[in-house]
């Protein structure tokens, strides 16, 4: 039997037979980080990564104090060697700098999506088609009930959403997630005019877009005990709305941004909408992506990974949830 081309190592992923991990947590000698986001990253011995992604992992984790990482800037379709492998990065449309990876080895490309957005994006690249033999995707939306309403369409109701609040006298103060989604609606209402205060938390990661030319005019941060200005709209991550720095912002009105409101604003204590922009791909493309690689075998993992691979196997492609102990062959 051959080799399998990927693994799970104590809970991690691992490129068979070689020390390269796939988004690893906990510390690993060598890890491909796909993109900034806490559950994707670690301190690691040698961290290969897009430049934006590493910058964006100093912001969030701080130099290390004792053991260095050494950081292996990596750029979007720049094939290059580690050991016997070869490794290249596609864009994946998630977040700044977000990144899939193509390993081959002895004619085998092994393709892993990390976090997927196959839909238009304001501030992070636009996702690329990654050909590959063997395909390894996320499935965070797996699930056949997650289709999203086309962006521009959802954005249109949250801009709605927007004006209404402003024309009611009251703050709108959309919830997103500082990395990623806060940016995504930033830039949508901001190069469209629209005055917009945001939490500290997320005006620190806005500097780190901005330094990788992602600019956001008429954007400030949100001034200790000092409420929003007459239209200003609020930007805040979900977990920070009742935090210190947004005491001054009294009468709102609130919405969250988040690909689970298809399953129901129910779901989201103390907010009046929710809006299913999501930065991940829906069921459906996630579904066109995986036959658009022309991959012979997939691995689903991280979300609805069985729901997922059985779609995949109604298409004819031989898929299946990726599990600890497993003995996978090639091809």
């Amino acid at each position: 039997m051959r080799r399998p081309p990927i693994e799970l190592h104590r809970g991690e992923l691992r490129v068979t037979g070689s020390s390269l991990h796939l988004d690893a947590t906990r510390r690993v000698e060598c890890a491909f980080v796909s993109h900034a986001h806490g559950d994707h990253i670690g301190r690691h011995d040698r961290t290969i990564a897009t430049d934006a992604t590493l910058a964006l992992m100093r912001h969030r984790l701080g130099e290390p104090k004792r053991r260095p990482t050494e950081h292996l800037p990596a750029s979007f379709r720049a094939p290059f060697g580690l050991g016997e492998l070869t490794l290249e990065l596609f864009a994946a449309g998630h977040v700044l700098g977000s990144a899939q990876l193509r390993v081959t080895r002895n004619g085998v490309a092994l393709g892993y999506t990390g976090d997927l957005c196959t839909e238009p994006t304001h501030a992070a690249e636009a996702a690329e088609v990654m050909p590959c033999d063997v395909l390894v995707v996320e499935s965070t939306f797996g699930h056949p009930r997650y289709v999203f309403p086309p962006k521009d369409e959802t954005l249109l109701a949250v801009r709605k959403f927007v004006d209404d609040a402003r024309s009611d006298g009251a703050t709108p103060v959309l919830l997103g997630y500082a990395l990623g989604k806060a940016q995504e609606i930033l830039k949508y209402l901001s190069d469209a005019g629209v005055p917009c205060r945001v939490h500290p938390v997320v005006h620190a990661v806005n500097k780190v877009y901005e330094a990788h030319g992602v600019p956001f005019p008429n954007v400030k941060a949100l001034a200790p005990d000092e409420g929003p200005g007459f239209d200003e709209v609020v930007v805040c991550p979900p977990h920070l709305a009742r935090s210190p720095a947004m005491r001054g912002v009294r009468r709102r009105r609130t919405a969250i941004l988040t690909g689970w409101a298809i399953d129901g604003s129910r779901f989201f204590k103390g907010v009046d909408a929710a809006f299913p922009l999501s930065d991940h791909a829906d069921f459906p493309s996630l579904v066109r992506y995986a036959k658009a690689t022309g991959a012979g075998r997939v691995f689903t993992v991280h979300g609805h990974e069985d729901e997922l691979a059985a779609a995949l196997r109604k298409e004819g492609i031989r898929a299946e949830p990726l599990k600890e102990q497993t003995q996978l062959e090639l091809i």
